[in-house]
């Protein structure tokens, strides 16, 4: 049973929602984030990263930079960019990315069922990166961005999820500089989607893992530090949205590795060959699971790996990113540890097959192209309590930070 709770949002005004809504945190450094905010004091760039506002030369893990958080937030609401709901309420947010369409129900989610594990998880966390983002919460008093959350979807979330969109007017509507078409309504009356949640039986972190991780932190702080705890405080949930899986858009992780571990082409291909079938030639991308596409020496090759490798009865063994791992790039390129190791890039299939031959051309080395984890491995993975290889789900589009706040 999932536990959905209406929120009483901290939200942009309509007319400047464009302007405050920003890319995640995580995906920019503080330099494309300074060039993103430049002439925009709007901007919730200002609150995730808000070692922008301050000198160039400062460590993004000072005092000031969790300072300065709070300040930034602060100067959003006086200056009347952000608004407070009255209410508490559920909402919609759809984005629309070329032809691909995903709509979600924003709300907040139990830290309980978290801790618990009934949000079930497909990643490792890393300590320095809970830690950041557990200090800027705190010092925010706020879940500044949104835990990308998905599960198995129901006709009757569906039906009410259309019914909203096809009754209310959006809060608001627009497209973002990437292309991307941001649409958010208010649900009128979240108790149809608060029981219709209640019944689903799981749901699955797709993206935010450290976001997640840290609402966590935060709530057992603030109970540690109370005088009385009774759990209904607002630290209690933290802010996600939720999709359906078959609505999502996994992109590919692909990968480059920078030489090719003492061999020549030749020698690497030879052993390459005795472990996957090799094919000069083939597209850019692979079609299926259990291929791949690799660019060596200014040319494509198609790789097949062994119908037994596929076929393995383990949720983590038959993925692709796995195929590879142990067949090719530990025994034949020395990758032993893929999560530290120098001598390999994870390329997010946003930047397209191209980079991955500018990499190469450029450097030289090896680059693989992979197919797209699908929603239901990740399930199945998570499911079995296991933890997917490294790099293995690219999600597209990304939520836009500022559309939605909650506070505690």
């Amino acid at each position: 049973m999932a536990e959905l709770r209406p929120f009483r949002a901290l939200r942009p005004r309509p007319d400047l929602a464009s302007k405050v809504a920003s890319v995640p945190y995580d995906v920019v450094d503080t330099a494309e984030a300074r060039e993103l905010a430049a002439g925009n004091p709007h901007s919730f760039l200002h609150v995730v990263r808000p070692e922008i506002d301050l000198p160039p030369e400062t460590d993004i893990h000072d005092d000031e930079v969790y300072e300065q958080a709070p300040r930034a937030l602060a100067r959003l609401v006086e200056d009347g960019s952000l608004l407070r709901d009255d209410d508490r309420a559920l909402y919609l947010y759809r984005q629309i990315m070329g032809n691909h369409a995903q709509i979600g129900v924003v709300g907040c989610a139990s830290v309980d069922e978290y801790d618990r594990d009934l949000i079930k998880k497909h990643e490792k966390t890393r300590p320095d990166k809970e830690d950041d983002r557990t200090r800027h919460v705190l010092t925010l008093s706020a879940h500044a961005g949104p835990v990308f959350l998905t599960y198995r979807g129901t006709a009757r979330i569906d039906a009410a999820v259309e019914s909203v969109t096809a009754t209310e007017e959006p809060l608001y509507d627009f497209v973002a500089v990437d292309g991307v078409a941001h649409t958010v309504w208010k649900v009128p009356d979240p108790v149809e989607l608060e029981e219709a949640f209640r019944e689903v039986p799981a749901l699955y972190v797709a993206d935010g893992h450290h976001r997640a991780a840290s609402a966590s932190r935060a709530r057992a702080a603030r109970r540690d530090e109370a005088e009385s705890f009774s759990g209904d405080e607002e630290v209690n949930s933290f802010l996600t949205v939720l999709f359906p899986g078959e609505q999502l858009q996994i992109l590919p992780y692909n990968r480059f590795v920078h030489d090719l571990f003492g061999a020549s082409e030749a020698e690497f291909l030879e052993r390459l060959g005795e472990v996957m079938k090799v094919t000069p030639g083939g597209p850019p991308s692979p079609d299926r699971k259990g291929a791949f596409s690799m660019y060596l020496g200014g040319e494509w090759f198609h790789l097949e790996a062994p119908r037994a490798a596929v076929e393995a009865d383990h949720p983590v063994d038959s993925l692709d990113a796995a195929i590879l791992q142990e067949r090719v790039l530990g025994p034949i390129l020395g990758i032993d540890s893929p999560r530290t190791s120098t001598r390999i890039d994870f390329v997010g299939g946003i930047r397209g097959t191209d980079e991955l031959v500018k990499r190469v051309r450029d450097t030289g080395g090896v680059a693989f192209s992979v197919f797209p984890l699908g929603v239901g491995e990740l399930m199945a993975v998570a499911d079995a309590g296991l933890v997917l290889p490294p790099k293995s789900t690219w999600f597209e589009p990304k939520l836009r930070s500022g559309l939605l706040i909650h506070e505690f």
